[in-house]
């Protein structure tokens, strides 16, 4: 027996601003804030720093008040109107989505943004590891668009996004650009990408020379922007979210690029490779076995198709054996030979025997 001490499990902490945040009081920015202004304290200490790490056991406290317990990670769909800013504050006193959101909403941040004068789907959380998790391009998600752009759009300059681009030094990855349709002197396209870096698509699209005067984003992932009102939230039910996200829908569960992570039954191979393998079982026989295959005398050709009662057409049913009659020839000492009994030649040519002769009333027929 060693008399080395054992090692005691390593107890799994977070951040100080990172527990606050997830308790929906405030953002991590607002955490570290409320930090040096001394209002918040672990186990009894008033905290100096951001950096110190805190488990489900520490009694965390702001204004001398025990934190409220992280609720379960959850997700909304809002239709994001133009003329609102994806911020919890702005400098320049425009307003914010959040300004404009329902009052019985729980604090919540975006999952990415949309510019002031963007519209469309934009997904909102309470928990802010899933936020960064779902912006993240290694996730797959592809985000789906719906432009309007002004000038007389060239289908080939838009196929070539496909490859990347680099504007301005900053490189882009693929782009899925169509044209739907040209009315006049603008156009509508459908775009698609995975990254969603800052104004991607105004930049790049203005680097091909066309302006963008409408951005509509119609999906993030596999969620749909659907016929949301505009203006309105609704939360995904926590079925679809664990479906889509993995069970319990949190920030440690995997995600791929479909988002749903069920086990996928296995498919049978198909027919050409059951073919392959049964030629590599051939191959891979002893010679001796093939030789002995390919000696071995071929089964007789079956009797070609004829008309019912003819040579060739396969006889009745016989009875059981103690109601057959005896062959004549002796057909048993020639089968207990292997030979083949001889035939009549009436039975020859047909199964059922000789003809009876015409009587004189057929014939005056």
């Amino acid at each position: 027996m060693s008399g080395a001490p054992a090692e005691l499990p390593q107890v799994k902490g977070e951040r100080i601003a990172k527990i606050l945040a997830r308790a929906g009081l405030c953002s991590r920015r607002d955490a570290e804030r409320w930090i040096a202004e001394g209002r918040v304290s672990v186990d009894g200490k008033v905290l100096d720093s951001p950096a110190v790490t805190v488990t489900e056991a520490s009694d965390v406290r702001v204004d001398g008040k025990p934190i409220p317990q992280p609720e379960r990670a959850r997700l909304w769909r809002y239709h994001k109107p133009a003329g609102l800013v994806t911020t919890h504050r702005d400098e320049k006193g425009r307003p914010t989505i959040f300004e404009s959101l329902p009052a019985d909403l729980p604090r919540v941040i975006s999952i990415g943004r949309l510019d002031l004068t963007s519209e469309g789907l934009l997904l909102l959380t309470n928990d802010g590891a899933l936020a960064r998790r779902l912006e993240l391009p290694s996730t797959g998600w592809v985000r789906r668009y719906k432009v309007r752009v002004h000038g007389a759009v060239e289908p080939e300059r838009l196929a070539a996004l496909a490859r990347g681009v680099t504007v301005d030094g900053v490189s882009y990855g693929p782009i899925r650009a169509e044209m739907d349709r040209q009315q006049g002197s603008n156009a509508w396209l459908t775009v698609a990408l995975r990254e969603g870096k800052n104004r991607e698509i105004r930049r790049v699209l203005e680097h091909l020379g066309y302006s963008v005067t409408r951005l509509i984003r119609l999906a993030y992932g596999p969620f749909q922007l659907g016929a949301l009102p505009r203006g309105e939230v609704e939360e995904v039910p926590k079925k679809v979210l664990a479906d889509q996200l993995g069970t319990g829908g949190g920030a440690t569960s995997g995600a791929g690029g479909d988002g749903n992570n069920k086990a996928r039954p296995k498919k049978k191979p198909p027919a050409r490779a059951k073919a392959s393998a049964r030629a590599d079982a051939g191959a891979a026989a002893p010679a001796s076995a093939r030789s002995a295959a390919s000696d071995a005398p071929r089964p007789a050709r079956p009797a070609s198709r004829s008309k019912p009662g003819s040579v060739g057409t396969a006889p009745a049913k016989p009875g059981p054996r103690s109601a057959r009659p005896p062959s004549a020839g002796g057909g048993g000492a020639a089968r207990a030979a292997g030979e083949r009994p001889a035939r009549s030649p009436a039975a020859a040519t047909s199964p059922r025997g000789p003809r009876p002769p015409r009587r004189d009333a057929d014939r005056r027929r």
